[in-house]
């Protein structure tokens, strides 16, 4: 019996014909990576293939790394593999990795959203035998409204806080999320930035991102300085210090969890914008038909009621366990 093209190991997705590891959350030798995130982008890899666009953000994430880069659609044949970067449409740079060996191929989604967004490159699908999806958000009740929505949602707000004298503080992931906020929202006033935000912002904008302009919020900026403000900040700098010297304030937090009212309460947030870098129901079903796939694994989120709704479908559905994280993970933030 032939060996199957990806294997699921302790370590990670392995390909044994090309001796290589994709996403892996031990150190391997070989580590073909599908976007900077940290629980995909992990440190103490022998080397690293990741496309073009996302090594910046990964170099500038783990240092002085062995790293090699690759365009989307291009192939490169590692042993008796022939491998390709295709857009996810997560975070810019970010891809899915196509695995062909002896005609059989099989995708790794990483992470992946199907609606555009202005910023990351638009997801792409990649026809294949063997798709392994994400299902974050693998439940019917995980539908997103469409962006240009949401954002207006979030710039009445912004502009009803500077009415009333308020800086307006957005909780974001500081890699994707801030930016793809930084790239929608109209310029109703400035835009001050974490640090931890600007770091990944300025390394986008020396790729050619076309991001706004975004002031560093030092410890000299506050309220008076910059009346009427959005700031973008980690979820971690919300009710912190960093945040109390641009008081007065109102902060809202940035997430797909912002549709479960639960999650909100706990968080004790009064205001939450939905808006997810992950696929939604509608979209993890329209990746999965367009791949033309009929094998499925699927991994971190909703797994086994997702894996149940593909059984029904028709689909030879599995479950991968992997240590990757989703968008209720804490971020470390870089103090000022």
């Amino acid at each position: 019996m032939a060996q199957p093209v990806l294997t699921f190991t302790d370590r990670g997705i392995y390909c044994p014909a090309g001796d290589f590891h994709i996403d892996p959350w031990r150190p391997v030798p070989r580590a073909l990576i599908t976007h900077g995130h940290s629980d995909h982008a992990r440190w103490g890899m022998g080397s690293y293939l990741a496309t073009d666009k996302a090594l910046p953000v990964i170099r500038k994430r783990l240092g002085p790394i062995t790293a090699d880069a690759i365009p989307y659609g291009q192939t490169r044949q590692i042993g008796s593999a022939t491998v390709s970067f295709h857009p996810a449409g997560h975070v810019p740079g970010s891809a899915q990795i196509k695995v062909t060996v002896a005609g059989e191929t099989w995708v790794v989604s990483g992470d992946y959203k199907t609606e555009p967004d202005g910023l990351a490159e638009p997801f792409q699908p990649v026809p294949c035998h063997a798709f392994i999806s994400e299902c974050t958000f693998g439940l019917p009740i995980f539908r997103w409204e469409p962006q240009p929505r949401v954002m207006d949602q979030i710039a009445r707000w912004w502009s009803a806080n500077a009415a009333a004298g308020k800086t307006s503080i957005l909780g974001a992931y500081s890699f994707g999320k801030a930016q793809r906020l930084l790239a929608g929202l109209p310029a109703i006033g400035p835009i001050l930035t974490h640090g931890a935000v600007e770091e990944m912002t300025q390394t986008l904008r020396d790729q050619g991102y076309p991001l706004p302009p975004t002031i560093r919020a030092t410890p000299d900026i506050t309220a008076k300085t910059h009346p009427g403000a959005l700031a973008i900040a980690p979820p971690s700098a919300l009710g912190s210090a960093w945040s109390a010297r641009l008081g007065p304030a109102e902060e809202a937090f940035v997430s797909g969890w912002m549709a479960v009212r639960g999650i909100r309460r706990r968080r004790a947030l009064g205001t939450g914008f939905v808006l997810s870098d992950h696929a939604d129901w509608p979209g993890l079903n329209d990746a999965i038909k367009a791949t033309g796939a009929h094998r499925v694994f699927v991994t971190h989120g909703y797994t086994a009621p997702f894996r149940h709704w593909l059984e029904t479908k028709g689909y030879d559905a599995g479950i991968v366990e992997t240590r990757f994280g989703d968008e209720s993970e804490p971020e470390t933030a870089v103090t000022e």
